[in-house]
């Protein structure tokens, strides 16, 4: 992949964190909030998470100085 593929990648996976973010919330402050779909949007999130750092890393990689 090229790099301008990655970073346009990056953006989507980082927009689509932030609105889980917001989807979490949102249910949590519900009357009766449903505790087996906010645990299945955080473990995405996490998912998510961890997709966005090896998308950082191939960007960015470390150098070890």
């Amino acid at each position: 992949m090229d790099e301008q593929t990655l970073r346009k990648q990056l953006d989507a996976l980082r927009i689509e964190h932030r609105d889980l973010d917001a989807a979490i919330d949102a249910l949590s402050m519900t009357d009766s909030p449903d505790q087996l779909q906010i645990m299945r949007l955080k473990k995405r999130k996490l998912r998510l998470k961890d997709q966005i750092a090896n998308v950082a890393d191939i960007l960015l990689p470390d150098i070890i100085a």
